[in-house]
């Protein structure tokens, strides 16, 4: 398989609850556009917690960096933010840095010279396109949904048993 080049999409923001939907929905569609539909919802949803962590925690109004990273194996997902406080994984779940652990790979966080970064990872290879052909139509004008598989060759008749050859 051939790996694409590194993809990558950076947005900055002004973090408000307005905010995490917008960045969901502009997320999604940067994965469907690098053909990564089956990531859109668990991505999506650790962004959302992401974010909803940085507008709780930091505060509204201020600045934060979301960054999307796909490799062509690895997708990459960041936020940084201007607080000055660690996220903590808590013990009782449930939500935030759990909900992120449970929906990918692998989850760190980092302190900056401007405040923190938090990210995560998924396994997110390049779905294998499959190479259409035409359909046959059928001579009352309908199409082949599938392409009729081949007939099984027929068997040779079984040899009769004799039992004098025992």
């Amino acid at each position: 398989m051939t790996v694409p080049l590194d993809r990558h999409f950076l947005v900055e923001l002004q973090i408000s609850a307005e905010r995490v939907s917008q960045l969901q929905r502009i997320v999604a569609a940067h994965l469907r556009h690098w053909n990564l539909e089956l990531h859109v919802r668990p991505v999506c949803r650790g962004v959302a917690e992401l974010l909803t962590n940085v507008h709780r925690h930091v505060g509204d109004g201020n600045k934060c960096t979301v960054e999307l990273r796909w490799s062509g194996r690895h997708l990459t997902v960041s936020v940084a933010d201007e607080g000055d406080g660690m996220p903590r994984l808590l013990g009782t779940g449930g939500g935030g840095l759990s909900r992120v652990m449970a929906l990918s790979d692998s989850w760190g966080t980092c302190r900056t010279d401007e405040g923190k970064v938090v990210w995560f990872t998924r396994y997110a290879e390049e779905p294998l396109s499959l190479d259409r052909v035409p359909l046959r139509p059928l001579p009352d004008g309908r199409e082949f949904r599938h392409s009729p598989a081949a007939a099984p060759a027929p068997a040779e008749p079984a040899a009769a048993f004799d039992p004098a050859l025992v």
